[in-house]
């Protein structure tokens, strides 16, 4: 079974900020690390025994579920026992490949928006109950919440490192702002065509014989 992990590392990587506000951040910072990498990209191990992307989201969906039901029991039993886990067997034996890595990360966001309501209701006082963890000892509600979300960040790093180093150009091209179309040059107004005038026809003329023409009155003038 994996050595337990050093709670101090969490702590370093949540420095001074928020452990609540850390915690609710996580989920949307992890889908921004997995935007625009392929099902196949998230399933590639960085390096033959290390977990890939996929695995590390299944790993923090696990842990999640795992962490909800201590802070329960911590919460309303008195000093109960909280068992470890192998969270390498987890990742190995709880069908991670036949699921996606969406689902999986869907999985993460319930869970942690469910223990985040949880933490919200719980009565005054209630974050300093304590649970006896079987290789770490003593350990209150307020110290699980404060080392999770240190582990958080210290696996949102890891996603980070393994994006960049493994596909540094994945959903670049998604990221850079469309080119905006050169509008077309506007065209010149057509000139309307001259309305064509009809020809006046020439008035029949009547039948039988022409009229004379009349001789014009004496002093009128012609145009």
């Amino acid at each position: 079974m994996a050595g337990p992990v050093i709670p101090e590392r969490y702590r370093a990587a949540l420095g001074d900020d928020d452990p609540l506000f850390a915690m609710a951040e996580a989920p949307e910072r992890l889908r921004k690390l997995v935007r625009g990498l392929t099902e196949e990209q998230l399933a590639t191990a960085p390096a033959p025994g290390k977990w890939s992307i996929k695995q590390i989201v299944a790993h923090l969906a696990d842990g999640e579920v795992i962490l909800g039901s201590r802070y329960r029991f911590a919460a309303a039993h008195e000093r109960p026992p909280i068992a470890g886990y192998d969270q390498d067997l987890f990742v190995e034996r709880l069908g991670v490949e036949n699921t996606t890595t969406e689902e999986l990360l869907a999985d993460f966001e319930l869970a942690r928006a469910v223990n985040l309501g949880l933490l919200q209701r719980l009565p005054e006082g209630a974050l300093e109950r304590v649970g006896i963890h079987a290789e770490r000892g003593e350990e209150s509600i307020a110290k699980m919440v404060a080392m999770y979300a240190g582990h958080d960040r210290v696996h949102l790093e890891q996603i980070e490192t393994i994006r960049v180093g493994l596909f540094p150009d994945a959903g670049k091209a998604a990221r850079k702002p469309a080119r905006k179309k050169a509008k077309p040059a506007a065209k010149a107004p057509r000139a309307k065509p001259a309305k064509k005038t009809a020809a006046k026809k020439a008035p029949k003329a009547a039948k039988g014989k022409p009229a004379k023409a009349k001789a014009p009155k004496k002093g009128a003038k012609r145009k």
